[in-house]
């Protein structure tokens, strides 16, 4: 077996008992890197160099006998609007590409501070604005999975972690960025609940609506994961002030008496052969003692237009500091309007332009009643819909995205079709519920995703059932 296909729990273990070594397991994941990374494109930056230097360091504890994290030594990768001290973080983005923070976001200093090796930073859609990976402002990342098929929107991690490049990956999620290209790849994504992990040092993209959260290949490195990085940060106003559980408690191999509620609107217009995988899980639960029951949530329908309203007004806020003054590119001219325009112009590629011209506009005197204040109305609602069948139902279960992953290049052919690609995923972030997605088996050769939501705070249930899935059925990637 390949160090590089083991699961992170697999690897602690050997660490631990001395069977190989975090320098060892480091090269290994360097030498895959190498192997692969030409055709996946999924990282921007390799630290290779660094890398090693932390996998010694790991080494040198090791050998004076101190207490180790379960992921100190393990090679994972992070994407690249998260900030990384003395590393490139350019959010994909030609406007950011010398950017190196002078500091490290909340989340890359406690995987430092538990001894996780970076081995670089993966690639996305510009600012986390895409659907399928193909609003780069560098290159497209692949799919390891089906080389023909797009790896999902905005998250190079969810490609990294499939093909052996990183053990785990962290990345964000503003609209579906951690779940929709997990199940694309094959591979768990998990959306924390808003607050649950803290945003200081991610890029913003829409910041009442991103959260950051992990990639893995197994239910056991996701709870391992979690209980890193979930907590309160006094540097995040939106963090919030609650225990964070060992998330390994909640790997219980039982669903008996859970209820689990199917929402009937997500499953309209869904593709055929996604909705009989959903419902094929849905009996696999109820067989397993689980009562799953259809339910209505009559507000779904206009996520999606509420979403980009709010999303495209945050983002146009958050981007202003885009100038070509303090940091990033700057294309010269003959006054600073000209630079300023000239800069903005270059840097941002057309996705990113487009929904500063959509936020500009909503947020305009003339437009804010009529459209963004309409929209914080119906993410009420959605709020309220989501309240409602947590008073009946443990949690949800939906597809991981409204489509099976898409042919490569298909995307800009028809941003309808990819905006409403992600409404399952959508729902969520108005809400700010913790979901997952999580692999189950293939249909017509192409990977398919379930979504399991729960109420706030509920990330134990969403371990759980997924843990429970992957115990008992074999279409668990």
């Amino acid at each position: 077996m390949k160090l590089y296909s083991l699961p992170v729990h697999q690897l602690s273990e050997l660490m631990e008992n001395k069977e190989c070594s975090s320098e060892e397991l480091t090269k290994a994941y360097l030498e895959r890197i190498s192997q692969v990374e030409d055709d996946i494109k999924a990282l921007v930056t390799i630290t290779e160099e660094a890398a090693l230097a932390q996998a010694r360091a790991v080494d040198e504890k090791r050998a004076r006998g101190e207490k180790l994290s379960p992921l100190a030594g393990i090679p994972m990768a992070i994407t690249d609007n998260i900030c990384t001290k003395g590393v490139k973080t350019t959010c994909a983005s030609r406007i950011l590409y010398n950017f190196i923070p002078p500091y490290d976001a909340d989340v890359a200093a406690r995987l430092k501070g538990a001894g996780a090796v970076l081995m670089g930073k993966c690639n996305m859609d510009e600012f986390s604005m895409g659907s399928a990976e193909e609003n780069s402002g560098f290159f497209n990342t692949g799919n390891p999975l089906v080389p023909e098929a797009a790896p999902g929107s905005s998250n190079g991690g969810a490609a990294a972690v499939a093909a052996g490049e990183a053990a785990f990956a962290l990345g964000s999620d503003t609209a579906g960025s951690l779940r929709q290209p997990a199940a694309f790849c094959g591979v768990i994504g998990f959306k924390p609940t808003y607050g649950r992990v803290s945003r200081y040092g991610l890029i913003s993209h829409a910041s009442s609506l991103d959260q950051i959260g992990p990639f893995t290949r197994d239910m056991t490195d996701l709870a391992l994961v979690l209980n890193i990085i979930c907590g309160r940060d006094a540097k995040d106003a939106t963090s919030v002030a609650v225990d964070v559980p060992d998330f390994k408690k909640s790997l219980i191999n039982d669903v008996k008496g859970l209820k689990i509620g199917l929402p009937k609107e997500y499953f309209a217009g869904m593709e055929p052969r996604l909705a009989a995988k959903v419902r094929e899980a849905a009996g696999k639960l109820a067989e397993l003692g689980a009562v799953c029951e259809e339910i209505s949530m009559p507000h779904t329908e206009y996520a999606l237009p509420a979403h980009y309203i709010i999303s495209s007004a945050e983002a146009s806020s958050n981007l202003a500091r885009y100038d070509g003054v303090r940091y990033g590119l700057r294309v010269g001219a003959d006054d600073v309007l000209g630079m300023f325009s000239k800069t903005r112009s270059q840097g941002f590629g057309t996705e990113v332009k487009t929904r500063i011209m959509l936020g500009a506009f909503v947020l305009s005197a003339a437009n804010y009643n009529d459209y963004y204040v309409k929209a914080l109305q119906i993410r009420t609602l959605i709020k309220q819909d989501f309240a409602r069948a947590f008073e009946k139902f443990d949690c949800l279960l939906t597809p991981a995205g409204s489509a099976i992953a898409c042919r490569t290049g298909k995307e800009n052919d028809n941003p309808p079709a990819a905006y409403l690609s992600r409404a399952c995923n959508i729902p969520v972030n108005l809400a700010g519920a913790p979901a997952i997605s999580l692999p189950f088996g293939m249909a017509e050769g192409l990977p398919v995703g379930l979504q399991l939501i729960a109420p706030h705070f509920g990330e134990e249930v969403l371990l759980r059932v997924g843990y429970t899935l992957q115990q008992n059925t074999e279409q668990y990637l």
